[in-house]
């Protein structure tokens, strides 16, 4: 199999001792002559922020690009300032370099009324993170403690991180999303002493103190603290503290700690779909390997982050995608907008700051897509006529190879210089991860947005993206792109489910290998040894390579169950498809292992079911639709006739549903902050239904 844009480093390996085949080895076309590595002299990511840049440095990126060509390889040393020499003098920290610019911006709120964006510069922050570190030395935090930090994105999270980095102290988020059982157990787990902890947290955090006071001594809020909150706190022995108070403890002069690259930069836990959250060691070099691979991937394919350019903050920052960008961005000397925190407002944000670097996920841009379908559609039938026109014009013309900008520049300005409007109209990279982005969506953004659209693929123990869709590479839509340069990749087959890492078209469980995956999980060997065997990184993920050389994700291997005839059903891959059914947005598909047939919870589209509705004289409200019979069945058969047209078995069918009007939420802890299904919980909230699903499918009473 010809592959472009990877190439094999090692060969396959056959089933032995037990062990499933493997497949070749792979690394990105972008790193055939050895993966990404950094240099000496490059020890943290405070680096990034604040420090002289080595020669070291320097003569490791001319070794890296040996193989560009004369003219390449003055681009780049052009790009970054240095004409073709390496004076001394030049530096990568952002804090000296851009004393001056805006480095985090938040609108400002008066009377309930949001104005423009109000900004901190470079400078502010560095000072600000250098008061903070200190105070918190003086609190008794050590290098290679834990701080905790607590609340949505804003200016405090980002200068509470850059405080920790600064004396190297291990900063450990706390899922602004997760109840207090949960940031009581990772408090407690990790041995936070410190937390910085957002306002509107600070009950939380306060009512957990009892059973987590033995290392938690010290609390600084993100805003104010009252009097009553401080004296809850101290009777439990913990000292609480002001935004304002604390860097008075501090002070600008005091001496940084050595740092190293094998050091923990963080402890990420993941909310998990099953059990205790996890704590996913990453380090110094991890997390800066990972950043100068975006750089490297963005200066070989597109162009890079520079001062000119924000970002519009609204992904968690208690993940590592958003965490892994918004240091790319400080490294660039960008500017960082963020959010209200409030879902109602992230569009008219997203209006306000007009970012050029936006990172998504599939939800938020199939709410883009369709609201851009509908001003298209509401414009009349001539200027749905012209847009659908310029669409296929210049969707051809990506399709024959052209780069974005060239693919239709004259009718970039007379028809999508409108429909790039919905963010902001700046954007320049679009980026997508978390979940799978549909293929339509994709393709509609890549022609309608003006900008480069790159999906990618990562999870926490790989300190964010491992693979990457190339912008301009138009047969990348739907993959998830190639290797980042720090990784390389082979599948392992897993015969139970039928794929094999060595046929003609290789399916297999994804394995990793390389500088930017995780240390282990924090104090549980256990579960490290179970997913890194052999020195591979085992995702559980299942991946198809592309003809190209790109990875598209097609199942998920935990997420498969015996049914009592003993068939294997890959839930995941079913969910995939009749999720394809325009009439619902959410499904939850259940197999019990005692019967032979398949029931779901569906959340349906409610103006699909109340159009539905008012074509057959029924006058429900959409909560009583939803107990229906004849909508119930109406949507199960249009499920099956989904199931049918893409070629699934019998047993794959459903045989009954439930339609539940309200959508699977955090709040009820059914899905994780990243909209993954917790099974276990959703079996636990919909049992009394699943039980009468099976029993009104087998044609008996409740």
């Amino acid at each position: 199999m010809s592959m472009e844009f990877i190439v094999k480093v090692e060969e396959s390996r056959p089933a032995s001792d037990g062990k499933p085949s493997a497949g070749p080895v792979y690394r990105s076309i972008y790193a055939k002559d050895g993966l990404m590595d950094l240099p000496a002299g490059l020890e943290s990511p405070w680096q990034f922020f604040r420090l002289t840049w080595p020669d070291s440095l320097l003569l490791w990126f001319l070794k890296m690009n040996m193989l560009w060509k004369t003219e390449e390889r003055e681009a780049f040393f052009m790009h970054f300032g240095f004409g073709y020499a390496f004076p001394d003098s030049d530096r990568i920290d952002s804090a000296l370099k851009n004393p001056e610019n805006k480095m985090l911006g938040r609108r400002q709120v008066i009377d309930s009324k949001a104005g423009p964006y109000v900004w901190l510069t470079y400078k502010e922050v560095y000072d600000s993170a250098m008061r903070m570190g200190s105070a918190m030395r003086r609190r008794g935090v050590n290098p290679g403690d834990r701080c905790g930090i607590y609340g949505s994105n804003c200016p405090e999270w980002i200068t509470a991180m850059e405080a920790c980095d600064s004396q190297a102290i291990t900063y450990v988020p706390l899922y602004d999303t997760l109840g207090p059982d949960a940031v009581e157990f990772i408090i407690n787990h990790a041995e936070v002493s410190i937390a910085f902890v957002q306002e509107n947290k600070l009950s939380s955090i306060l009512s957990c103190l009892p059973r987590c006071s033995s290392n938690l001594k010290t609390i600084v809020s993100f805003g104010k603290i009252s009097d009553m909150q401080k004296k809850e706190a101290d009777e439990l022995g913990v000292s609480c503290f002001s935004w304002e108070e604390f860097p008075q403890l501090g002070s600008l002069d005091c001496e940084l700690p050595p740092k190293q690259k094998t050091d923990v930069c963080t402890i990420m836990y993941t909310s998990g779909t099953t059990g205790e959250p996890k704590g996913v060691i990453l380090t110094n070099g991890a997390l800066m390997a990972e950043v100068l691979s975006v750089d490297q991937l963005l200066f070989l394919t597109d162009r890079v982050a520079a001062e000119e350019d924000s970002y519009f903050s609204f992904l968690p920052l208690a993940h590592v995608y958003d965490q892994v960008i918004e240091t790319y961005c400080i490294y660039k000397g960008a500017s960082i907008g963020f959010w209200r925190g409030d879902v109602r407002y992230l569009m008219e944000d997203v209006q306000e700051l007009k970012p050029s670097i936006f990172c998504g996920v599939p939800r938020v841009y199939d709410r883009i897509y369709t609201g851009t379908l509908a001003k298209v559609s509401a414009g009349g039938g001539l200027k749905k006529k012209l847009f659908d026109f310029a669409y296929n014009y210049k969707l051809g013309y990506l399709e024959k190879g052209f780069p974005q900008e060239k693919a239709a520049p004259l009718l970039d300005r007379l028809v999508f210089d409108k429909t790039k409007q919905a963010l902001g109209g700046r954007v320049r990279i679009l980026l997508s991860g978390a979940a799978p982005l549909p293929k339509h969506v994709e393709e509609f953004l890549r022609v309608t947005s003006c900008s480069t659209l790159s999906q990618g693929y990562g999870l926490t123990e790989s300190c964010g993206g491992c693979f990457t869709s190339i912008g301009n590479v138009y047969p990348m839509v739907g993959t998830v792109g190639v290797p980042m340069t720090t990784i390389e990749s082979r599948l392992e087959s897993v015969p139970e489910m039928g794929y094999d890492a060595l046929s003609s078209v290789p399916r297999g469980e994804i394995c990793l290998r390389g500088s930017t995956l995780f240390s282990g999980y924090h104090k549980r060997e256990d579960l490290t040894k179970e997913v890194v065997v052999d020195g591979w990184f085992h995702t559980g993920d299942i991946g198809e390579w592309q003809p190209n050389g790109a990875m598209k994700i097609i199942d998920r291997k935990k997420n498969i169950f015996k049914l009592s005839q003993g068939e294997y059903v890959a839930v995941e891959n079913l969910e995939n498809v009749y999720l394809r059914c325009p009439l619902i947005t959410s499904i939850w598909v259940y197999g019990n292992s005692f019967e032979s047939f398949l029931v779901a919870v569906v959340v349906p589209d409610r103006q699909a079911l109340e159009d539905w509705a008012a074509n057959h004289n029924e006058t429900d409200d959409f909560k009583s639709l939803c107990k229906n019979l004849k909508a119930r069945k109406y949507i199960l058969d249009e499920l099956n006739s989904i199931g049918k047209t893409n070629n699934l078995r019998g047993f794959e069918m459903l045989k009954s549903v439930h339609l539940e009007p309200h959508p699977f939420d955090m709040e009820r802890d059914l899905v994780t902050p990243t909209f993954k299904l917790k099974r276990p919980q959703l079996l636990k909230c919909y049992k009394d239904c699943i039980d009468q699903l099976y029993s009104d499918a087998k044609g008996m009473k409740a």
